[in-house]
């Protein structure tokens, strides 16, 4: 009973090992990318904000860069951050169902830093 078990949870750990390949590329864009400006190229700043994020082209995106608060946090836990605003960004090309390129509206948006919708 025991043996066929541990082959059960053989055969599913294989079976997930699997499909991790297929799943990383969703997950990455969902949880760590999505966004963000991930690069510059010689057509302007890329963000990782497409059309299955609904993005369209003319929306303006608050830019927020996160900072640590030094010496923050309790004993035993991580440090506190704090979003920056520094800026917005203007989407002129969406080229991907992910990615976008985008004009500097104002400010100094760099590499990693956070692009969100402006909410009403």
């Amino acid at each position: 009973m025991r043996f066929k078990k541990s082959i059960s949870m053989a055969m599913a750990s294989i079976a997930l090992a699997g499909a991790v390949p297929a799943l990383a590329t969703g997950i990455g864009h969902s949880f760590f990318m999505r966004g963000s400006i991930v690069g510059k190229d010689t057509t302007g700043t890329i963000v990782c904000v497409g059309k299955a994020d609904g993005a369209t082209v003319g929306q303006v995106l608050d830019v927020y860069r996160v900072k640590t608060l030094p010496g923050s946090g309790y004993k035993g836990s991580g440090p506190a951050y704090r979003r920056d605003l520094i800026g917005h960004v203007r989407v002129d090309h969406i080229f991907d169902d992910h990615f976008a390129h985008v004009s500097v509206a104002d400010g100094a948006p760099a590499v990693h830093d956070i692009v969100e919708l402006r909410k009403k």
